[in-house]
């Protein structure tokens, strides 16, 4: 194992879109990982507190406009709905704009849709929320359910609570496995869920069932927008 760093190294900046209705796993877990290791910038359109999907408030620290853009890593978390903003383009733009400078252009569950949506994913593999995989596809990436992937400077997490992955995943690259290491240890990391089933290769037919069904009029919603939105860029690039 490789030796940790002598002194600390200049801390890291992270950029981190936060929005109404966004799952707050997504963002605590890689925001407890990587904020051990330096600033988090919480960006919204405003400074107005941001409700998540669980009704708990994040408090943005930066609008658009504010973040710098000089960043370590880009992070989008998702949502059980993310479609509605797939077609923001303030929100589309702001990320294109942070992504041109960003070391690592990242996300966790559904937040892959709103890179995909940005095309910022053009060209590249990413993992995704199981249920969304065809959501995802339809914006023309390469998708997958694992539950982390590495495609040069993108970095993806699978759904929800692949984020803590993600977050230990992501020191690992930007400050080696040492710290990785020590980081997952202070963080108590050893997950041993209640019950085998947390993805669709594991659970049982009944429960995978059970859980598609809750998840379908949203991932509807998400294939429907994630076409119009493919299809539209599309019709851009040929008209460029």
């Amino acid at each position: 194992m490789e030796q940790l760093p002598a002194s600390e190294p200049k801390p890291l900046t992270v950029a981190m879109l936060i929005y109404p209705g966004m799952t707050l796993i997504d963002f605590a877990g890689p925001q407890l990982a990587l904020g051990l290791h330096g600033k988090t910038h919480h960006v919204w359109k405003t400074l107005e507190p941001v409700v998540s999907d669980t009704g708990v408030s994040v408090n943005p620290t930066d609008t658009y406009g504010t973040c710098p853009r000089d960043v370590d890593v880009l992070f989008v978390g998702g949502a059980t709905d993310p479609a509605w903003l797939m077609e923001d383009r303030e929100t589309m733009d702001f990320l294109v704009d942070v992504a041109r400078s960003a070391r690592y252009v990242t996300s966790v569950c559904t937040g892959s849709l709103l890179l995909g949506a940005a095309g910022l994913l053009d060209g590249y593999k990413s993992s995704c929320h199981w249920a969304y995989i065809d959501a995802l596809r339809a914006l023309g990436v390469d998708a997958t359910d694992d539950r982390i992937t590495k495609d040069r400077n993108r970095l993806s997490g699978g759904g929800a609570t692949a984020g803590v992955d993600y977050g230990i995943a992501m020191l690992a690259e930007l400050r080696g496995e040492s710290v990785a290491k020590v980081t997952q240890l202070i963080m108590q990391y050893a997950p041993e869920p209640p019950f085998v089933g947390g993805s669709p290769r594991l659970a049982e037919a009944e429960v995978t069932k059970i859980a598609t069904d809750i998840l379908a009029p949203f991932v509807a919603e998400g294939i429907r927008i994630a076409t119009s939105v493919g299809r539209e860029r599309k019709e851009r690039a040929v008209a460029a």
